[in-house]
């Protein structure tokens, strides 16, 4: 049993062109740029700043998200190498499948499964929460949970999850078209809140930019599991602000950078990858840390981080509402509902090309990876990922997980990172279209600041995260190894070798060809 086998590049961009199992090349850079913003730029702008910015960074915020921005290009750059050499559907699992073996390939991907199927799920559950304010600051009071039975049914939810499924069902370029609609308004409503924003800057409130370290008013259990796993393994007690603050505050509003690994896995579905790629990625990515750059330095101008402190989740609004402008905090609260609104899009789309990939490989039934032949959309998958996504965000209180996406994140963009210099190593006669500057230095670089900030995650969100990794690897062991396509073949090497013909390794795939035979 080897389960450190990779697949070669060649077989899967063979796999890629399987009849019913093809996805239609349809998207322009132009197209990869909106997603990319698209994904971004969501609540996490209205939110995720402020709450860094009161109770980890204060004003220094601003190096935060420079940090988040820095080690999100870094490991894009790996991305952007590895999709133009291996042009297919699958993002960081693919990659890693091609270059570290099959084992790693299934965390990766179950990694990415947590980031994305979380990431959706509360982005959907938040969309109701913001539609329901929306709707009060029309005069109508309508709650954003029904309660049936002694459950809370979050119903924005299921609306949202289930219109965007519809959508992706009929065709990427349609959900993309619809998408950039969406995205053209929100980047409107930030640039309104960062001319406003700016209206109300007073420079004090930019001193200390860097507020010194203190301790978290928290004691006991709790408040240990709260605080970073850095600060538990060096035996630091629980402290918000400082330098460690900053990076802290980099952990956190990262979550507001996840989704261009998102815009990889559609590396199937663009025309001409190995210059539509780079250009669209790095081009959302240039975009997106502008706004967030020129949005936390507006937030932490107009009002001071101790008064963002002082509320319990503190957002643009806050900021807005003490300044005295609540015709803008209306504003905001209308440009996070359309903010939302694509978030889910795109990850809805990215959460079903990771399945499609893992289930065209055997390490998840194959039946998930059929696609409509009128429309090249896997229908069915989508369909369960929005089902899966829309129960999760309407019946749980899943929003406890937040802190799952950025480390699902980081954990695939470690690997990505460091997967790059084994490929350059395994294959030195690929030449893709993009190549990460400077060697080998940029991808190890890119490595370490990933695995730094998710040493700045919470004790609790490692446990989860470890929890998460054992269920996987029983699933792995259980199912994915004994119905690997990539197993198929070495069992059928084996049998040829030993002059037997029984292959006791196909019968898991009954209704499909061997793996030689693709």
């Amino acid at each position: 049993m080897n389960i450190f086998r990779t697949k070669s590049i060649e077989q899967s961009i063979a796999d890629a062109d399987e009849p019913g199992r093809k996805l239609k090349r349809s998207l322009s850079t132009w197209d990869l740029m909106i997603m990319g913003v698209a994904v971004a730029v969501g609540a996490g702008i209205f939110s995720v700043g402020a709450k860094a910015a009161a109770n980890f960074a204060g004003p220094a915020v601003t190096i935060s998200f420079a940090i988040a921005a820095v080690t999100c290009a870094l490991a894009i750059m790996c991305y952007a190498e590895f999709a133009t050499a291996i042009p297919v559907a699958g993002s960081a699992y693919v990659f890693t499948y091609a270059t570290m073996g099959e084992v790693l390939a299934w965390i990766i991907g179950w990694n990415l499964i947590l980031e994305l199927f979380t990431a959706a799920a509360v982005i959907a559950k938040y969309w109701g929460i913001y539609l329901s304010k929306v709707f009060a600051l029309m005069g109508l009071d309508i709650p954003p949970a029904l309660s049936l039975g002694g459950v809370d049914l979050y119903w924005g939810a299921f609306l949202i999850v289930a219109i965007f499924t519809v959508l992706l069902v009929l065709g990427t370029k349609l959900s993309a078209r619809v998408g950039n609609i969406f995205t053209l308004i929100k980047i409107a409503v930030v640039l309104f809140v960062i001319v406003v924003g700016f209206s109300y800057v007073k420079f004090s409130n930019y001193t200390p930019f860097i507020p010194a370290s203190e301790p978290t008013s928290g004691t006991g259990a709790a408040d240990v599991m709260k605080q970073s796993f850095f600060g538990f393994l060096t035996g630091a007690a629980p402290a918000q602000y400082g330098t460690l603050g900053i990076f802290a505050g980099a952990a956190l509003v990262f979550f507001a950078f996840i989704g261009f690994d998102v815009v990889a896995t559609s590396a199937e579905e663009v025309k001409n990858p190995q210059k539509t790629l780079p250009r669209g990625i790095f081009g959302g990515l240039a975009v997106v840390t502008l706004l967030y750059i020129l949005v936390s330095l507006a937030l932490t101008g107009m009002v001071s981080y101790t008064q963002l402190a002082e509320e319990k989740n503190p957002t643009l609004t806050t900021a807005f509402e003490a300044v005295g402008n609540n015709d803008a905090a209306k504003v905001i609260a209308f440009g996070s509902l359309v903010g939302l609104t694509t978030v889910i899009m795109v990850l809805l789309m990215g959460l079903s090309r990771v399945v499609l990939a893992m289930s065209r490989d055997g390490l998840l039934p194959r039946s998930l990876s059929k696609t409509s032949d009128k429309r090249s959309t896997p229908a069915r998958l989508q369909i369960i990922c929005g089902a899966a996504v829309a129960l999760v965000a309407g019946l749980t209180n899943v929003d406890l997980l937040e802190e799952m996406i950025n480390i699902g994140t980081l954990s695939a963009f470690v690997m990505v990172s460091l997967g790059i210099l084994v490929l350059r190593k395994k294959r030195p006669d690929l030449k893709p279209a993009f190549r990460v500057p400077f060697g080998k230095v940029l991808p190890w670089v890119s490595a370490i600041l990933c695995i730094y900030l998710m040493t700045n995650l919470a004790v609790e969100t490692w446990i989860f995260f470890a929890i998460w990794l054992v269920i996987g690897m029983v699933i792995y062991f259980a199912y994915g190894q004994r119905h690997s396509r990539l197993n198929e073949k070495f069992a059928s090497a084996r049998a040829a070798v030993n002059g037997d013909s029984a292959n006791p390794a196909v019968k898991g795939d009954e209704d499909e060809d061997s793996f030689t035979k693709v």
